[in-house]
């Protein structure tokens, strides 16, 4: 592993509970092959844990038990592998359409043995899924705006957008009142998760797609 790795914060066992482990091989894996494979940056290695991975744990108790969620644009598996390790009763959808990205999360998956997750070489918009998803995520993807066109249709009648955001979230909730108007998106808000646990907060907008 590398070097200059983050030691693994306190917070984290209780955030993964009994499979603190598979997060553990997770965050190995990607602090030895994140930056060759162009999944991370040379600056995330000392802040993997708090920047990355836990930053992604902390969604995991909005996930709804027994539902489905598309990860858009899952990358290198953040939130989407983080949370599947975290929820196992919970469906993951990874959505990415470049083929080395693809490799690395199939890899992460069998390595891992997280029967929850399926992977799916496409463009948001331009995936077909067999069915409507319960809820999507999304993590430094892009604007609000720009990602309501890309994951609103995903989801079914009901259903639920976190996505996850920084410190301008709620200026991004303000300039897409037209895409919130035209894609039926209600009870928009910003909710700041991991207050107290971790040392960076999480920032979420949560929508109903209607």
């Amino acid at each position: 592993m590398t070097t200059d790795v983050e030691p693994e914060p306190a917070s984290a066992a209780g955030l993964f509970g009994d499979r603190i482990e598979l997060a553990r091989a997770f965050t190995d894996a990607l602090a030895r092959e994140g930056e060759e494979r162009g999944l991370i940056g040379p600056l995330e290695p000392p802040r993997l844990w708090t920047r990355h991975v836990l930053n992604c744990a902390v969604v995991a108790p909005l996930l709804r038990s027994g539902g489905s969620v598309g990860d858009v644009g899952s990358g290198a598996g953040l939130p989407g592998i983080v949370l599947a390790i975290a929820r196992p009763d919970v469906q993951l959808v990874l959505i990415e359409p470049m083929e080395r990205r693809i490799a690395w999360l199939s890899e992460q998956k069998d390595a891992l043995g997280l029967a929850n997750v399926s992977v799916v070489r496409a463009r948001a918009e331009d995936v077909r899924l067999e069915s409507s998803l319960d809820q999507v995520t999304a993590r430094a993807v892009s604007a609000f705006r720009k990602l309501i066109p890309l994951t609103a249709p995903l989801v079914r009648d009901g259903g639920e957008l976190v996505l996850m955001k920084g410190a301008n979230a709620e200026a991004e909730v303000s300039a897409a009142a037209k895409e919130v108007r035209r894609f039926h998106i209600h009870d928009v808000r910003v909710e700041i998760l991991g207050s107290g646990v971790v040392d960076e907060v999480t920032r979420v907008i949560r929508a109903t797609v209607r």
